[in-house]
């Protein structure tokens, strides 16, 4: 075993760690479903909501996982079984939901190349038609084509390893992808328009719905739903309890200032989600009007290419510079978790990592054609515990986001908060004489706070508590 472990890899700086474990914080959960869950709630309510709970339960669930993973210096699939005995399990279960997001993911990336294409071959008025959307993905082979090669893109990173290919990539990635976002943010706020019945509107009065806190007929179950729609995201968006942050953390030196990494983390997933609202919601805004900010899910399908049309010759080429940033953003966090699923193999079964990439491919291209046919052949209405109505890809991110990662997060803190106790984790993070900042926040949050919030989102998930 001593060998094994000598033979993995790490991350040879603190730099190339922290763009890594950014990247796979900063995907579609930033981009696609934040903005729209800020239109939804209220703009800044939910982002202030958002902040708070980034830097309480947030902070918890990413120090856990990734000082369990730098602590054991296994995948996920061992890791817990190290800290504990008994818990093999939970390692277990944590596995299972990379294994289950992987072919969705890739599915919703293949969406993204696709829109980046027909902006890059000039043709993005087709993307704006009411019904391209819904006749793509209704599609036989065309969502199926672009899903391979999106699948190809993330194996090759992988295939590679965590030196030349993880942490290399997110080198070059994560910068670009930070300056497109500024950029469109700028480019979103000088936005002007006047529609059919003489009404201007401007991406500073989208900028300010967004960011400004309007507790206007605020009520305790409105706020309750804010706080439910903000905890779901965070999930969502930090990449906790889902075995990625556990295997990242793995590949971390021990010399290397554990806080100081998770801050940054912290720091840039927010930032990027923040940046994306701004991106996003003036542009709609001042196109579409309150009425476009109401689009939910579609928003950056449906809404952005219409957004994007109505921005004449501009638009296309700003429409091309934002689908290449959000397949920018989608492959680093696909890369994170096909490197969680191919890390449990190289640990569990000795299995070179080549080896454990090619399989695990082959996987993700099965499951994934049967998730694209999902629209199609095998299409199905399905009534999900919490009343929504879905389909194959619906089911299976309910399966991972609302059952099994709550789930994996509520046991990690029982295990942590009352079975091996939270010095386990502080004596981690303070190694080397690092000081652990927010170390009474943390115990606080590990044993009662962060166990209670899971549990009503489980229940929630359930549809036993409804909000």
């Amino acid at each position: 075993m001593n060998k094994h472990n000598k033979s993995r890899s790490s991350f040879s700086g603190k730099i190339g760690y922290v763009l890594a474990a950014a990247g796979a914080s900063v995907g579609l959960g930033n981009i696609w479903r934040f903005p729209y869950l800020a239109a939804k709630d209220g703009g800044g309510t939910f982002i202030l909501v958002y902040i708070v709970l980034a830097l309480t339960f947030g902070f918890t669930l990413l120090t856990t996982d990734i000082a369990i993973g730098r602590k054991t210096g296994q995948s996920p699939l061992v890791a817990y079984g190290k800290i504990h005995p008994g818990w093999n399990g939970l390692g277990l279960l944590a596995s299972i939901v990379p294994v289950v997001i992987l072919p969705y993911y890739c599915s919703i990336g293949g969406w993204v190349l696709k829109y980046l294409s027909v902006f890059l071959t000039g043709h993005g008025t087709a993307a704006a038609e009411d019904g391209y959307f819904t006749g793509y993905i209704t599609g036989t082979w065309q969502p199926i084509v672009w899903l391979g090669i999106y699948l190809f893109l993330t194996a090759f990173v992988v295939y590679r390893g965590v030196n030349k290919g993880i942490e290399n990539y997110s080198k070059i990635l994560m910068p670009i992808l930070l300056i497109l976002i500024i950029g469109i943010s700028i480019f979103s706020l000088t936005l002007t328009h006047t529609d059919a019945d003489g009404v201007v509107r401007t991406g500073l009065q989208g900028m300010k719905i967004y960011l400004v806190p309007n507790f206007k007929g605020m009520t305790p179950q409105k706020f309750f739903t804010v706080f439910v729609d903000a905890l779901g995201q965070l999930f969502f968006s930090i990449s906790v309890a889902m075995g990625i942050m556990v295997a990242y953390g793995s590949y971390v030196k021990k010399e290397t200032n554990l806080m100081k990494s998770i801050n940054q983390i912290e720091i840039f997933d927010t930032i990027v989600a923040l940046l994306a609202g701004l991106m996003i919601v003036p542009a709609v805004f001042t196109f579409m009007g309150a009425e476009g900010m109401s689009a939910g899910p579609g928003l950056m399908f449906v809404s952005l290419p219409k957004v994007f049309q109505s921005m004449g010759a501009a638009g296309g080429v700003i429409g091309t510079i934002f689908f290449l940033m959000v397949s920018f953003a989608a492959i680093t966090s696909s890369v994170s978790v096909m490197e969680s699923i191919v890390s449990c193999m190289i640990d569990k079964f000795h299995i070179s990592r080549k080896k454990s990439t090619v399989i695990v491919t082959v996987y993700a291209c099965l499951v994934g054609i049967i998730v694209c046919l999902g629209y199609n052949a095998l299409y199905f209405e399905l009534k999900l515990p919490n009343g929504a109505t879905a389909q194959i890809l619906d089911v299976m991110d309910f399966i991972s986001n609302n059952l099994l990662m709550p789930l994996v997060a509520l046991l990690s803190c029982i295990l942590i908060g009352w079975v091996v106790k939270p010095q386990v984790i502080i004596d981690e993070v303070t190694l080397g004489g690092y000081k652990f900042g927010r170390k009474r926040l943390y115990i606080v949050m590990v044993k009662f706070i962060a166990p209670v919030l899971l549990a009503a989102l489980l229940l929630q998930s359930f549809g036993i508590l409804n909000v």
